[in-house]
Order: structure tokens, then C-alpha cells, then sequence
């Protein structure tokens, strides 16, 4: 019998939560990966540091289309992750250019590269549950108008629609997975939920100084009173595990046509039942250590984001494995193991 062919995976983004959770995933699966790697004076491989003799990284940068083009034509991929990005929605009001360009015109940079150089590739774009906004629905489905209020939601709206118009216009295979939020104990400190998770276990362990851990701009997650600094919190998102949805994104890429498709849990949590899950798993009352702090609030508030799967269920078999309560206690747990350490 002839020997089976290796599939070969690029993956942008590869360094973050998703890229290291993907390739993890594709390694598996027996697939060749390569990661687009940004060259530093000192090597950054972020999550995937124990994958490193497993991948075949190439240094370059979304900002550069010729550079994607000759590694694109080089390697040949069979299919392309395009998980490169700003995606810190706070953070891109504060950088709201360079968002456009890395999240935005990145996506569409790839997009020219594959049509110019492998158009037969296979190509994962992600979008975001952001792209709904002020939602007009809900729950949110592939059909729900998009209406993006911030500025890493326009720009992800810019690569949602790049994606289909490329789509259609040069008969690529580029399909959409518009994620709804996923975290894991991998999430940047950055985000909420890891944000939280931190400061329940700095708690727990009575961390001092610094010995807290930083977060948002720089700060420690927990302030110099020993209180969590928390934005709106009645802000609802629907929160699944990264490590779940990754399998999403390679099954949307397996199917025998281009689409978009909902990867979500289909249930919305506050940031409030996130606070008291997250000090119920270290035995605390988040109520004795959470305080609203108006500078974390968004100029204008996203959601209620609620998705509604039953899409790519029916379609591609894919549903969440783990819980909203599953996950809060891995990621705390996770985090108490990190700080003890």
C-alpha cells in the first residue's frame, strides 16, 4: 500500500493560549507543524517552550507579505491557521492602529499570500464573538448582523469579511470560527478570567509584594489593600475552554466546504458568578475580595454574547467537553500549582 501522506499545518499565533493548544493537537494527529515565530534577541516560544523540538518554526511577521508568500510557497502547507493577532480588547483602544494592522490587514496579507502562492491550501480564519457587539439577538448565530463597537472588533471584522470575500471571489478554501470566549490555565493574565483565577490563588496563599503576579498594565492582580480590581460586573460572555475549541477549528478545516461556524458553550456567565466560582474553588467569599474599579470598564460594553453551536453540531459533531465550573477550577487550581512554585 502506498505510504500515507504527512499533512503539513502553518500556524500564526502559534506562541499564544490557541497556537500552543493547536499544535499540541495537530502533533497528535501526526501533522508537520510549522509556527511563524517573531525573531527576538532572546528566543520567546510562549506556551508551546515544551514543543519546540517538535515544530518547525520560521521567523517573519504578519506585517510582511512577501515574507509570507516565501514561506508559504516553501512549505506548501496543506492547511493554514491564521491565529496571529492584537487581541486584547482593552488594549486596543490604547493601540487602536497597530491593532488594524496585526489583526486586520495581517488576516488580509495571508489571504493575498495563499491565493498568489497555494491556493489549494485549507485556511482557518479566527473570528471573534466580539464581532456582534451591541448584539441585535441572542442567542448569536452565523447569521446574526455584526455590529463591532470597539476597535479589535472592527478589525477582526475587517479580516471576517476579507475571509469571505476571498472566498468567493478566488474559490479559496477559507472558513471562519467565530469563538466565543475560551480560557485555560494558559490564558494571558491580561484577560479576565485568568486575571481572576490569579488573584483568588494569591489570595488563598496570602501573597505579598512581589510576590503577586502582574496583570493588566502592568499592576498586580491583587492592589496594596489585598482587593481583586474588577470592571462591570455584570459584563455576560459565554466561556468555554481554549483546549475544546481548538478541535473545533481543525474539524471546520476537515469539512468538505468552506463556512463559517459558532464555536461556543451556549451559556453566558457574568463577571460576578466568574469571581464566585473562581474564590469558591480556594474556599473564600469573592464579596470580601472584589472591588469595581471604574478605570476597568470599557468606553462602550459588548454583549450580552450568548452562542448558539447547533451549526457546527450538526454539521461537523463538534460540541464543549468541559464546563464553565470544570474550567474556573483547572485554571485556579492551575494557578495555585504555579505560585507555589
Amino acid at each position: 500500500m502506498p505510504r500515507k501522506k504527512t499533512k503539513k499545518a502553518f500556524i500564526t499565533g502559534i506562541t499564544g493560549q490557541d497556537g500552543s493548544y493547536l499544535a499540541e493537537f495537530l502533533l497528535e494527529k501526526g501533522y508537520k507543524v510549522y509556527g511563524l515565530l517573531r525573531r527576538k534577541s532572546k528566543p520567546d516560544y510562549g506556551h508551546v517552550g515544551h514543543l519546540r523540538h517538535n515544530i518547525k518554526f520560521v521567523f517573519g511577521d504578519l506585517a510582511d507579505p512577501a515574507c509570507l508568500s516565501m514561506y508559504l510557497k516553501k512549505i506548501k502547507p496543506d492547511e493554514i491557521y491564521n491565529l496571529g493577532a492584537q487581541s486584547h480588547v482593552h488594549e486596543s483602544w490604547n493601540q487602536p492602529l497597530a491593532t488594524a494592522d496585526q489583526t486586520g490587514l495581517g488576516a488580509l496579507r495571508v489571504f493575498e499570500a495563499v491565493r498568489n502562492v497555494c491556493p489549494k491550501a485549507r485556511v482557518y480564519q479566527a473570528s471573534t464573538s466580539e464581532l456582534f457587539g451591541e448584539a441585535v439577538e441572542v442567542p448569536q448565530t452565523e447569521k446574526t448582523p455584526l455590529n463591532p463597537n470597539n476597535p479589535y472588533a472592527a478589525a477582526k471584522a475587517l479580516a471576517h469579511f476579507d475571509a469571505r470575500i476571498y472566498r468567493k471571489s478566488f474559490n479559496l478554501f477559507i472558513s471562519t470560527g467565530i469563538m466565543f470566549n475560551h480560557e485555560s490555565p494558559r490564558r494571558s493574565p491580561d484577560f479576565v478570567t485568568r486575571k481572576v483565577s490569579l488573584a483568588a490563588a494569591s489570595i488563598k496563599l496570602g501573597l505579598k509584594g512581589r510576590k503577586i503576579p502582574i496583570s493588566q498594565g502592568g499592576e498586580p492582580v491583587v492592589n496594596r489593600k489585598g482587593k481583586l480590581e474588577l470592571g462591570n460586573l455584570n459584563s455576560k460572555r459565554d466561556w468555554g475552554f481554549a483546549g475544546d475549541y481548538v478541535e473545533a477549528m481543525w474539524m471546520i478545516l476537515q469539512h468538505n466546504k468552506p463556512d463559517d461556524f459558532i464555536v461556543s458553550t451556549g451559556e453566558v456567565r457574568t463577571v460576578k458568578q466568574l469571581a464566585k466560582e473562581a474564590f469558591g474553588a480556594v474556599g473564600l467569599n469573592w464579596k470580601d475580595h472584589v472591588v469595581v474599579n471604574q478605570k476597568w470598564i470599557r468606553p462602550t460594553e459588548t454583549g450580552p454574547l450568548m452562542g448558539d453551536h447547533s451549526k457546527i453540531t450538526k454539521e461537523l459533531g463538534w460540541k464543549p467537553k468541559t464546563t464553565f465550573k470544570q474550567l474556573v477550577k483547572m485554571m485556579v487550581e492551575s494557578d495555585l500549582k504555579l505560585l507555589k512554585q
